[in-house]
């Protein structure tokens, strides 16, 4: 059976032939589709999101003890939130095949850093596998199950933006999903409860434990030495295998899957057999500083490989190089007499309101990750921080604690509020710091492409699940003021705003508006503008909503307002701003 398919996708139907029976994910993008996918099979996998990704870990973890395969996928900062329970599970060691994906995002295309993982695989002592294509995603995945039992060890695998998003033909076999019989459960707290005790032990069989997965890796098909030209040999891992074959093709390569722990035997008989060692590799030199540890001489060169996103243009450059037999790869130069399209937030959308109203309103504001971090650019200009999931809580902590004077504001989505917001909230009431914040609330996980989440009463699955309603958990914690505002009553939510920035106690405001995408309401209605009555204030354009396009001219500089019809969902915020009833709704 052969089917069209990414590499998240690949992932799923390998899980679900290898029989894992529980997967658990918090969504992020490059990762998101893996569950997404996984749950098509939820005849035989019960899958869920999971409020973060240590919970997502831990949950895997738990159907590992109990003898079940499992699985859980993140994106790569996504694996930070995580490490907790994976640095120990790596000790205690997996019963039931144990499988962690990792998307790495080089070229941070969706993401605020580019973290190379394959350190923190290094780190925790975990066997890495990094797939080239779709193929050997769905390869490796079914193997790495088998390499967790055999190891007992979580195994990692490192997918990327381009891996993860790109899609070719896979061979699946003869695919029938279905559980793996369980391994049956032994209590067993020498190994489970890893005290000082019996960690110590642990730490030993772990040291043993990679030394024989470093044999079985030398060992492994995903490892293998492609022959070719001996005056160049070129070692390289993932996506950069591709682009080596691409650009060296008549060069002997060592291409590397299974990458942690390094196969140094092979490493070493690669070496021995080619004149020089060329190491090409995305992002950090992992592979590159092990191989010259081991006194291997790597071809130096001033080509830039290490930073952002790896591509065919500059391994050409390599070639160039090295070689001087292809020219320089030329970059495209943009056309600077265009005008720039910087990311904005929805037509319609409730984020903008706040952020509208804020900047309006001076604060400084603490922001968070989610489609909201977009309210930090013109025209709205009203977020200062965004760190990472839930830190704008602490962040807006530290500057009243630090002194700083004036409105503070942190901001936060529903999910991120449910991921990574409470205990900040928490925090915040236990030690007296009067922290006014926001949470916008939309009803749906919708920066990584609108997944459910405990405040949306459905599961992955699909099932009916309670609704957490925020302000009710804000209550229990302590919060005696706690406000619930429409984002689409401008009004209403400034007078709501400036009371809890300005008074001394915190406070919790819920600034609710259903994402219009998630909802269907993208054509619930229809504004317009009366041109007879549109002064061309340039008012409504600080709202920053792509429905706005200027108009007629009506002096040096000052454009109408005009509506984009098949933009515009009809919210009627743009309305609110217009002092001169110039807006009205007319659908």
């Amino acid at each position: 059976m052969k089917k069209f398919l990414s590499a998240n996708e690949a992932v799923a139907h390998a899980a679900a032939q290898a029989g894992c029976v529980v997967a658990s994910a918090y969504p992020g993008t490059p990762s998101t589709e893996i569950l997404e996918n996984v749950a098509k099979f939820k005849d035989t996998v019960n899958c869920e999101w999971a409020v973060n990704e240590k919970v997502a870990m831990e949950t895997a973890i738990g159907a590992s003890i109990a003898g079940a395969r499992a699985l859980t996928a993140m994106k790569h900062v996504g694996l930070n939130v995580a490490m907790d329970p994976l640095m120990t599970f790596t000790y205690v060691g997996a019963t039931g095949g144990l499988v962690v994906v990792s998307a790495d995002d080089p070229g941070m295309h969706s993401s605020q850093n580019e973290q190379d993982n394959r350190n923190l695989a290094k780190f925790a002592r975990a066997p890495l596998l990094e797939p080239a294509d779709s193929q050997e995603a769905y390869d490796m995945t079914r193997a790495a199950f088998e390499i967790s039992e055999q190891f007992e060890a979580p195994v990692i695998i490192r997918l990327t933006t381009r891996t993860s998003h790109s899609s070719s033909l896979v061979d699946l076999g003869d695919f029938n999903p279905r559980p793996h019989a369980l391994i049956p459960y032994k209590k067993n707290i020498a190994k489970t409860i890893p005290v000082p005790m019996f960690a110590r032990g642990h730490r030993l069989n772990a040291q043993k434990r990679t030394a024989a997965m470093a044999d079985a890796a030398a060992a492994s098909p995903f490892n293998r030495i492609e022959p070719g030209k001996k005056e160049l040999g070129f070692i390289t891992s993932a996506v950069a295998y591709q682009y080596v074959k691409e650009i060296f093709p008549e060069y002997a390569i060592l291409k590397l899957g299974w990458t942690n722990p390094l196969p140094k035997t092979l490493v070493a008989e690669f070496a021995k057999s080619v004149d020089k060692v060329v190491v090409v590799e995305e992002l950090d030199p992992f592979l590159e500083e092990q191989v010259r540890a081991m006194g291997i001489p790597v071809v130096e060169h001033a080509t830039e490989l290490n930073m952002l996103e790896l591509n065919a243009d500059r391994v050409q450059n390599l070639r160039h190089e090295l070689l001087g037999d292809v020219p320089e790869a030329k970059t495209a130069e943009t056309d600077k007499t265009l005008p720039t399209r910087p990311p904005v937030l929805c037509a319609g959308c409730g984020h903008r309101s706040v952020f509208y109203i804020l900047n309006k309103l001076g604060a400084t504001v603490t922001g968070d990750i989610g489609c909201y971090t977009l309210g930090a650019f013109p025209p709205l200009n009203a977020m200062d921080t965004t760190i990472c999931m839930g830190a704008s809580i602490n962040n807006a902590a530290g500057m009243k604690k630090a002194g700083l004077k004036g409105r503070i504001c942190a901001v936060l989505g529903d999910s991120t509020f449910f991921h990574s917001g409470m205990t900040g909230i928490l925090s915040c009431l236990y030690n007296g710091t009067p922290v006014t914040t926001v949470v916008l609330d939309n009803r749906i996980t919708a920066m990584t492409g609108h997944q459910d989440n405990p405040g949306t009463g459905k599961t992955l699955m699909g099932t009916d699940a309670p609704v957490t309603e925020i302000g009710e958990i804000a209550k229990a914690m302590g919060y005696k003021k706690v406000v619930k505002v429409s984002a689409d009553d401008l009004a209403e939510l400034e007078k709501v705003l400036k009371d809890a920035m300005d008074g001394d106690e915190g406070a919790l405001v819920i600034a609710y508006a259903p994402c219009r995408i998630a909802a269907k309401l993208t054509k619930e209605g229809l504004c317009a503008v009366d041109p007879d009555k549109c002064k061309a204030c340039g008012a409504c354009f600080k709202m920053g909503c792509p429905a706005m396009t200027r108009g007629k001219e009506v002096r040096p500089g000052a454009f109408q307002m005009v509506i984009d019809p098949n933009q515009c969902a009809g919210c009627r915020q743009c309305g609110q701003v217009c002092k001169f009833g110039a807006i009205q709704r007319v659908r």
